[in-house]
Protein backbone atom coordinates (compact mmCIF):
# COMPACT_ATOMS: atom_id res chain seq x y z
CA UNK A 1 0.00 0.00 0.00
CA UNK A 2 1.13 3.52 -0.72
CA UNK A 3 0.65 6.48 1.60
CA UNK A 4 1.70 10.11 1.24
CA UNK A 5 3.19 12.40 3.85
CA UNK A 6 3.90 16.12 3.58
CA UNK A 7 6.51 17.63 5.88
CA UNK A 8 6.90 21.40 6.23
CA UNK A 9 10.50 22.51 6.73
CA UNK A 10 11.59 25.89 7.99
CA UNK A 11 15.05 25.98 6.40
CA UNK A 12 18.33 24.08 6.31
CA UNK A 13 18.72 21.30 8.79
CA UNK A 14 17.65 17.83 9.82
CA UNK A 15 14.07 17.31 10.97
CA UNK A 16 13.19 14.02 12.64
CA UNK A 17 10.13 12.43 11.04
CA UNK A 18 10.18 9.04 12.78
CA UNK A 19 6.93 9.68 14.67
CA UNK A 20 5.07 10.79 11.54
CA UNK A 21 6.13 7.61 9.73
CA UNK A 22 5.28 5.42 12.75
CA UNK A 23 1.83 7.00 12.98
CA UNK A 24 1.07 6.02 9.38
CA UNK A 25 2.42 2.50 9.99
CA UNK A 26 0.27 2.01 13.11
CA UNK A 27 -2.87 2.84 11.14
CA UNK A 28 -2.19 0.06 8.62
CA UNK A 29 -1.90 -2.94 10.94
CA UNK A 30 1.19 -4.38 9.25
CA UNK A 31 3.06 -6.74 11.60
CA UNK A 32 5.91 -7.90 9.36
CA UNK A 33 7.15 -6.23 6.20
CA UNK A 34 9.09 -3.34 4.77
CA UNK A 35 8.61 0.42 4.83
CA UNK A 36 10.16 2.22 1.89
CA UNK A 37 10.23 6.01 1.98
CA UNK A 38 10.85 8.08 -1.15
CA UNK A 39 11.36 11.84 -1.14
CA UNK A 40 10.01 13.55 -4.26
CA UNK A 41 12.55 16.39 -4.32
CA UNK A 42 16.10 17.06 -5.52
CA UNK A 43 17.17 19.60 -2.90
CA UNK A 44 16.47 17.63 0.28
CA UNK A 45 17.24 14.09 1.41
CA UNK A 46 16.43 11.29 3.81
CA UNK A 47 18.83 9.79 6.34
CA UNK A 48 18.78 7.46 9.31
CA UNK A 49 20.87 9.09 11.99
CA UNK A 50 21.41 9.43 15.74
CA UNK A 51 18.42 10.91 17.54
CA UNK A 52 19.76 11.07 21.10
CA UNK A 53 22.37 13.84 21.01
CA UNK A 54 21.53 16.87 18.83
CA UNK A 55 25.20 17.79 18.54
CA UNK A 56 25.64 14.85 16.15
CA UNK A 57 23.11 16.42 13.75
CA UNK A 58 24.69 19.86 14.09
CA UNK A 59 28.13 18.43 13.34
CA UNK A 60 26.81 16.63 10.26
CA UNK A 61 25.11 19.78 9.02
CA UNK A 62 28.24 21.89 9.50
CA UNK A 63 30.43 19.23 7.86
CA UNK A 64 28.19 18.99 4.77
CA UNK A 65 28.00 22.79 4.48
CA UNK A 66 31.80 22.93 4.59
CA UNK A 67 32.10 20.13 2.01
CA UNK A 68 29.59 21.79 -0.35
CA UNK A 69 29.81 25.56 0.24
CA UNK A 70 27.54 28.16 -1.27
CA UNK A 71 29.03 30.71 -3.63
CA UNK A 72 31.53 28.45 -5.39
CA UNK A 73 32.45 30.04 -8.74
CA UNK A 74 32.29 26.55 -10.29
CA UNK A 75 28.46 26.49 -10.05
CA UNK A 76 26.39 27.76 -12.95
CA UNK A 77 22.97 26.53 -11.74
CA UNK A 78 21.71 29.29 -9.44
CA UNK A 79 18.19 29.94 -10.74
CA UNK A 80 16.75 29.89 -7.21
CA UNK A 81 19.62 31.55 -5.38
CA UNK A 82 23.08 30.77 -4.04
CA UNK A 83 21.89 27.64 -2.19
CA UNK A 84 20.38 26.14 -5.37
CA UNK A 85 23.26 24.05 -6.74
CA UNK A 86 24.73 23.22 -3.32
CA UNK A 87 21.35 21.79 -2.28
CA UNK A 88 21.32 19.48 -5.33
CA UNK A 89 24.87 18.29 -4.64
CA UNK A 90 24.04 17.61 -0.98
CA UNK A 91 20.98 15.61 -2.01
CA UNK A 92 23.08 13.62 -4.50
CA UNK A 93 25.61 12.78 -1.76
CA UNK A 94 22.95 11.53 0.65
CA UNK A 95 19.73 9.62 -0.25
CA UNK A 96 16.27 10.17 -1.68
CA UNK A 97 14.92 6.85 -0.39
CA UNK A 98 15.21 4.55 2.63
CA UNK A 99 14.00 1.04 3.35
CA UNK A 100 13.34 0.04 6.95
CA UNK A 101 12.12 -3.42 8.06
CA UNK A 102 8.88 -3.77 10.01
CA UNK A 103 8.68 -6.36 12.78
CA UNK A 104 5.94 -6.82 15.39
CA UNK A 105 4.17 -3.79 13.93
CA UNK A 106 7.12 -1.42 14.47
CA UNK A 107 9.98 0.02 12.45
CA UNK A 108 13.16 -1.92 13.20
CA UNK A 109 15.40 1.01 14.09
CA UNK A 110 18.35 0.88 16.46
CA UNK A 111 18.21 2.37 19.94
CA UNK A 112 19.70 5.70 18.89
CA UNK A 113 18.35 5.84 15.31
CA UNK A 114 15.72 8.14 13.87
CA UNK A 115 14.49 8.96 10.38
CA UNK A 116 15.34 12.48 9.25
CA UNK A 117 14.30 14.69 6.40
CA UNK A 118 17.39 16.78 5.68
CA UNK A 119 16.44 20.12 4.16
CA UNK A 120 19.27 21.58 2.10
CA UNK A 121 17.59 24.86 1.10
CA UNK A 122 17.79 27.96 3.28
CA UNK A 123 14.11 28.65 2.83
CA UNK A 124 11.56 26.16 4.02
CA UNK A 125 9.38 24.06 1.76
CA UNK A 126 6.54 21.55 1.80
CA UNK A 127 8.34 18.25 1.15
CA UNK A 128 6.38 15.32 -0.21
CA UNK A 129 7.22 11.75 0.77
CA UNK A 130 5.76 8.54 -0.57
CA UNK A 131 5.65 5.59 1.82
CA UNK A 132 5.31 2.11 0.40
CA UNK A 133 4.32 -0.36 3.07
CA UNK A 134 4.69 -4.01 2.05
CA UNK A 135 3.65 -7.08 4.00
Amino acid sequence: MVRHLTIETSGQGMREITREVEKILQGEGIQEGLCTLFLRHTSASLVVQENADPTARHDLERWLNRLVPEGDAFYSHDAEGPDDMPSHIKAALTASSLSIPISQGKLVLGTWQGIYLWEHRRRGAARELVLHLAR
